[in-house]
């Protein structure tokens, strides 16, 4: 038995104490793993996001987007420079290497409805 301390993961600047916490990390919460799910197979303007995500406030949406950018998950990118903004969400090769996670997710939720119902 050894007495070495488990490796914390550094991804983006931020430490995590394994690699199960570092990927809720990224796609935790309430509403990343839905903006992802909406996501997958489309580009999607802000306010079609929003649109399809009427519970969520415009402030979290924007926050969450911003930060699945900064990590490398979404792409925005602007079409127009000045208002109103043209802005488009897309998933980039690193996001899209979650999709299979995300797939795994939303079947898990139809089970459950299923088992429930």
């Amino acid at each position: 038995m050894t007495n070495e301390q488990p490796k914390k993961l550094t991804f983006n600047g931020k430490e995590y104490p394994c690699c199960a916490s570092l990927t809720m990390g990224v796609i935790g919460g309430k509403w990343k793993t839905v903006i992802l799910y909406h996501l997958m197979n489309n580009t999607l303007r802000y306010s079609e996001l929003r649109k399809m995500m009427p519970q969520v406030t415009e402030r979290t949406l924007s926050l969450q987007l911003k930060a699945l950018e900064e990590d490398g998950i979404v792409s925005r990118k602007v079409f127009t420079t000045k208002p109103p903004l043209k802005v488009e969400y897309t998933l980039t090769e690193f996001g899209k290497t979650l999709m299979p996670l995300v797939q795994s997710i939303a079947d898990w939720g139809d089970y459950a409805v299923a088992q429930k119902s």
